[in-house]
């Protein structure tokens, strides 16, 4: 699915094979299109999770992040937010690259990494203790919640080849196209 911003006059190639767009654009910098993908796309950033309760005192987590795509790509303010059960206190981290903080509030502790290089994986550990009364009510699995931003990368392969700026007026245009890949609604179900 493509969005083209209708602020713009749009003037098609003359055939449907022609695959040139042109327009009359506004002043500044502008968005001519954006587009989601429909197909199933393997996630760029896998999240594995390990949970162990220990007899109703305390929970330990290992969480692996792995990124699947390229080496010359980065993932920039990755964002790996974890549920934690309602009662959790005084926790612990451990990260290989990063920083983690609980928030208690949301019920979940967040893993933030600046950048994420391509065809990495890295671990983290959190502990949390727990009252000693177990409650009986079900426990809740809400998914892990993964945001992150790719610069300068297309899941799709979607590129622009050629960009030509015709202007007649004597005033400097600078032709510059950016990507920008962002995760969407990205969630993962804890097992």
């Amino acid at each position: 699915m493509s969005n083209f911003v209708h602020k713009f006059r749009f003037l098609f190639g003359n055939s449907e094979n022609d695959r040139t767009i042109s327009f009359v654009p506004p002043d500044g910098e502008f968005e001519l299109m954006s587009y989601r993908l429909s197909t199933v796309v393997k996630p760029l950033i896998w999240i594995e999770t390990v949970i162990e309760r220990f007899s109703h005192s305390r929970i330990e987590y290992m969480i692996k992040a792995k990124s699947q795509f390229k080496r010359r790509s980065t993932a920039n303010n990755v964002e790996i937010i974890i549920p934690a059960p309602r009662d959790a206190d005084t926790p612990r981290f451990k990260a290989a690259i990063g920083h983690c903080r609980y928030v208690p509030e949301e019920t979940a502790f967040i893993w933030n990494i600046k950048s994420f290089p391509g065809g990495k994986e890295y671990l983290m550990r959190a502990q949390f203790k727990l009252p000693s009364v177990v409650s009986e009510e079900a426990e809740r699995k809400p998914p892990v919640k993964i945001r992150f931003e790719i610069p300068y990368f297309t899941t799709s392969g979607i590129q622009v080849r050629y960009l030509k700026i015709i202007e007649k007026s004597g005033y400097q245009a600078l032709p510059w196209v950016r990507y920008i890949t962002t995760n969407g609604d990205y969630q993962l179900r804890i097992p």
